[in-house]
């Protein structure tokens, strides 16, 4: 295991100060280890009795080994080399940056975007076993994906049971539905463990294993870690990370998370899950901001703001103001901070384990998959955009004008979330307005893909502090894809979870600008002009 190491700062320092002694003379690290249900209150007891088995992952999981690897060799001897995991939250995270930090290929579908389905339909089909990860067994995007996987498997003359691998807890209705088919193979997961803290569980290691990452390296560091995490003493990092997410007074509630030579790939990506939908509820929480070490939140020295740079084992890092560095390898990491968010719920006073207003957008979405109504008229369109609003779009006549009203809701501890609905991997050049934004707003911006962030900001968003304002952005497909034996399209299905949560937000009081891109290419580029126009102007009103 590479060495662990934590370093602090300011707020990050005050609060390890404030609340680690209380913390080390409670035996909060032992207790949670020794799976203490008690330790987040009454009103969390019934569902933190059965959501700790995480602590024990990395050890439960070493079985699933010898299993997983004879698999990936037998594939391998019957020309299968591409993995495909469909996968939604902690079920696609964990895999993405297990895989890309090994550097094997792993392609993650976590998307319900017709274009992004039909191009993971058309690589190397030959060659593909797909994973289906799921942990209830009825998430619609994952079932989606399955049927139109298995059709064109069928299509191809490919024998599909024989490419179709199952992840999923025990007794749910895919791991039924599943054994029934004949599938290729079903892993069981541990029942006890939620999906944003399963990264050392099957939906973690199947996928990862299956590409070519040596899991077993991989559960050996986490059990490593473990043991240092399961001690009552002051040099506990996860405590100490702890003490940083949940316990600075006042509290900073935007964790700007920056890669800085850590050489682990996307790692904040799964750490914003894990916090903001551990956190994000009855109105408070802390989110996280994935950002680089030059982004405008690592510099601003907002008071809202505490900034984790990760680092690697041997960096001379000169810390600024209300910061945190840490260092360690990824599967330690994730041991860490999962035990952290676990400390932080207990500093916050809510219980890190449940999901509350995560349901509401997908309630939201089936209905209007249901009543397919029509689609509510644009405002006004300009050029490749179509522009919907609030009342606060006022008399805005362009996109650019739309856009600069949207950011005059900001407050001064507000933040800024820009969802984009269509495919991340083609346009993943999107994500630089990201960067512009922060620096035109001087306040936080987080940038996720729908509709796979619904499983993870989503709850933050709904159930967290009241400080939102969203940008969201869709996109017409190229051609629309049908969903083998539903009555809906994948178009139809991201149309509605946009939808659905575009209205759950506006229902919350949220300010939300829609605009929809009727030419990807065309709109992609039009909006990016306008957010470098917007930079540009407050850069010069700076200067």
């Amino acid at each position: 295991m590479s060495t662990l190491s934590y370093e602090a700062t300011g707020a990050a320092q005050q609060a390890l100060e404030q609340h680690l002694p209380a913390l080390v003379e409670d035996r909060i690290a032992t207790r949670i280890f020794a799976k203490d249900h008690t330790l987040w209150g009454p009103d969390a007891e019934s569902e933190s009795a059965i959501r700790l088995g995480w602590v024990e992952a990395a050890t439960v999981s070493q079985p699933l080994v010898k299993e997983i690897l004879e698999l990936r060799d037998a594939l391998r001897a019957e020309g299968v080399t591409r993995i495909v995991l469909c996968g939604m939250g902690g079920s696609s995270l964990a895999p993405e940056v297990i895989a890309g930090t090994a550097g094997v290929e792993l392609t993650v579908l976590d998307s319900t975007d017709p274009d992004q389905v039909r191009a993971a339909l058309a690589e190397r089909l030959a060659e593909t076993a797909i994973v289906v990860s799921s942990k209830s067994g009825s998430t619609v995007e994952t079932d989606s994906q399955r049927r139109v996987f298995e059709k064109a498997f069928n299509d191809a003359g490919i024998d599909a049971n024989s490419r179709i691998i199952i992840v999923t807890d025990p007794g749910s209705p895919l791991d039924k539905a599943s054994r029934e088919a004949g599938y290729r193979a079903v892993f069981n997961a541990d029942p006890n463990v939620g999906g944003r803290f399963s990264a050392l569980t099957a939906f973690g290691l199947v996928p990862s294993g299956l590409a070519g990452v040596d899991i077993r390296a991989f559960l050996d560091e986490a059990e490593e870690a473990a043991e240092v995490l399961n001690e009552d003493a002051p040099e506990n990092i996860g405590l100490a990370l702890g003490t940083a997410l949940g316990g600075t007074s006042p509290l900073r509630n935007k964790i700007v998370i920056a890669e800085d030579g850590s050489g682990i790939v996307g790692f904040a990506d799964w750490a914003e899950q894990l916090i903001a939908e551990s956190t994000g509820k009855l109105g408070t929480g802390v989110l996280p901001v994935v950002a680089g070490p030059s982004s405008p939140e690592a510099k601003t020295g907002a008071d809202d703001v505490l900034v984790v740079r990760l680092v690697g084992a041997d960096a001379d890092v000169e810390l600024g103001a209300n910061e945190v560095a840490i260092a360690g390898g990824l599967a330690a990491q994730m041991m860490v901070w999962e035990f952290a968010t676990a400390v932080a719920g207990r500093l916050l006073g809510i219980n890190p384990f449940d999901q509350p207003d995560v349901e509401a957008a997908k309630v939201a979405a089936r209905g209007l998959l249901d009543a397919q109504p029509e689609p509510t008229p644009a405002a006004f369109v300009d050029g490749a955009i179509e522009v919907r609003g609030g009342e606060w779009l006022g008399a805005a006549a362009t996109a650019e004008e739309a856009v600069r009203a949207l950011l005059d809701t900001l407050q001064p501890d507000s933040y800024l979330s820009v969802q984009a609905y269509f495919d991340r991997l083609a346009f993943a050049q999107l994500e630089g307005v990201r960067d512009e934004l922060a620096a035109a707003t001087g306040r936080p911006v987080t940038f996720g893909w729908g509709p796979r962030f619904l499983h993870s900001t989503g709850q933050f968003h709904k159930g967290g502090p009241a400080i939102g304002v969203f940008l969201q952005v869709t996109a017409a497909p190229t051609e629309d894809l049908a969903i083998p034996d539903r009555p809906f399209t994948f178009g139809e299905l991201i149309t509605a979870q946009a939808a659905g949560d575009a209205q759950v937000l506006a229902e919350h009081g949220r300010p939300v600008l829609r605009l929809h891109l009727t030419d990807r290419a065309a709109g992609v580029a039009q909006l990016q002009d306008i957010v470098a126009a917007l930079s540009a102007r407050a850069s010069a009103t700076e200067s």
